[in-house]
């Protein structure tokens, strides 16, 4: 495995290849999704993470809903959320999450969230409240939930989290570990797969699943490795897409991976057991979320 030195980034000037342009949509959807989060006064990872596919998910009427506000306790160097001392958690924000999912109608909902490390149970049981709340208005609501690696507290977070069945467990292992002390920067890629692990053994019919970037500088081996992990870790959906730098303070983009190359590796995560699959440029960890998993 190679390593990989820690260095002041500096950006090659790399053209966007056709594959990866793709322009904002403006029509009524995609504005009447934005007015809906806007008026209730609720963040999306959508927008924080300057996600490619806001236009085509906000025109269906679809987001991934950012909770414990948008700073995070963290410096990833691939991630444009911003890092500081964050607030303390919005009691009211459950409610206003239950309300824009009545409004947009909505019959899946993804719920994120930054890293909270100031948090004794690292916001577990602000998630458990926001599924909690929305259930009571939407009975019908089914749930996919992002989860933070809850570092100092993972069995705590994984017995409160307990109590809000059925959901999708969700946790992303974002790239293979060589990278993680340059990209993912306090974050520890076996407490990632031990979370993922203990989540399965605390909610055996639960669905777990993660996802993994290409371009950041891994090797094939590393990302074939990676994903045999994942599957002993009992993860069986993966999501695998194309990392994008948010800027050029960001950890710059090694390589644009071609969707041939995408298609291939997860095929090979389809023969390595994974049952869920997303590879291509553009998938993101909730993009098409509900289609991606069985109910």
């Amino acid at each position: 495995m190679k390593e990989h030195k820690a260095q002041t980034i500096k950006h090659k000037s790399r053209r966007l290849p056709p594959w990866l342009r793709r322009r904002l949509p403006t029509d009524g959807s995609f504005q009447h999704t934005s007015k809906v989060l806007d008026s209730l006064g609720l963040q999306t990872i959508c927008s924080n993470a300057n996600c490619p596919n806001r236009g085509e998910c906000w025109s269906r009427g679809t987001a991934t809903v950012l909770i414990l506000g948008n700073i995070c306790t963290r410096n990833c160097k691939f991630c444009s959320v911003a890092t500081g001392k964050p607030e303390p958690p919005d009691k009211t924000e459950p409610a206003r999450l239950a309300r824009m999912a009545k409004q947009m109608q909505l019959k899946y909902l993804v719920i994120t969230s930054v890293d909270r490390d100031d948090l004794p149970d690292g916001g577990a049981g602000h998630f458990r409240d926001c599924i909690d709340i929305v259930r009571q208005q939407c009975p019908d609501m089914k749930f996919e939930i992002l989860t933070p690696d809850f570092r100092n507290c993972q069995q705590q977070a994984l017995q409160i989290l307990q109590n809000s069945l059925p959901f999708v467990f969700a946790h992303n292992a974002e790239t293979v570990p060589s990278l993680y002390p340059i990209a993912r920067t306090g974050g520890d890629y076996q407490l990632s797969l031990n979370l993922l692990k203990m989540a399965k053994e605390y909610y055996d019919e639960v669905q777990t699943k993660s996802s993994i970037m290409l371009g950041l500088g891994e090797t094939r081996e590393e990302v074939l490795k990676t994903l045999k992990d994942l599957i002993e870790a009992d993860v069986k959906s993966i999501t695998i897409g194309q990392y994008l730098a948010p800027s050029k303070e960001h950890h710059e983009v090694v390589r644009y991976v071609e969707p041939s190359e995408f298609e291939e590796i997860g095929r090979i995560a389809k023969d390595m057991g994974f049952i869920h699959v997303a590879s291509a440029p553009f998938v993101r960890s909730s993009y098409n979320a509900s289609e991606i998993v069985d109910r």
